[in-house]
């Protein structure tokens, strides 16, 4: 499937759109900061990794075999400016399974863009994509991301203790899935 005949994603606030180049600057201010990589396990992104990221990103609506994935910036309805970005990854197409995730500019915590645009998105997969399952990693400290899954609806399957070195740190994940029938929608 082509995902390119349904998007942009609209809700009641946001609009879910492929990245463009002229996002680079807007992805950059939020992937730069140290407390956003550290939950993603990896260093922060350099302006010019945000600009081959969203090359890479931009055209990506494929969504047929493992891999395949689609990353989307969070944008207000009626407002060029991006907020962050949701993806869905799939990760087994035999088993219909997809990773799903976010990641947003400190400055719009707590406004309840990010579990909009995760509903959003999950929906999309659930009821577009025919997925059966969608699934969030993510690193126990990470407490808005525990509070987002359990607000969709996901319930804790796994934790993973000490289960990825970070630098000199070990992280520790929660997973987090969710049915269609799970959904908090």
């Amino acid at each position: 499937m082509d995902l390119a005949a349904v998007l942009p994603l609209v809700t009641e606030r946001l609009q879910l759109r492929l990245f463009s180049p002229s996002d680079v600057d807007d992805m950059y201010e939020y992937q730069r900061l140290e407390e956003v990589a550290r939950y993603l396990y990896r260093p922060p992104r350099t302006r010019q990794r945000c600009e081959e990221v969203i090359a890479e990103i931009a055209t990506a609506t494929a969504w047929a075999e493992d891999g395949d994935q689609l990353t989307l910036a969070v944008c207000r309805q009626g407002s060029k400016g991006v907020l962050g970005e949701v993806t869905l990854k799939l990760a087994d197409a035999h088993a219909c399974q997809a990773e799903i995730g976010w990641v947003f500019n400190p400055r719009f915590h707590g406004l309840g863009y990010a579990a909009e645009a995760a509903r959003a998105l999950a929906v999309l997969a659930f009821d577009e994509l025919g997925v059966h399952r969608v699934y969030a990693r993510l690193d126990v400290e990470n407490t808005s991301s525990v509070r987002l899954c359990e607000r969709l609806g996901m319930r804790r399957e796994a934790h993973l203790v000490e289960n990825d070195l970070d630098g000199e740190r070990w992280g520790s994940e929660y997973i987090y899935a969710a049915l269609a029938a799970d959904l908090k929608r």
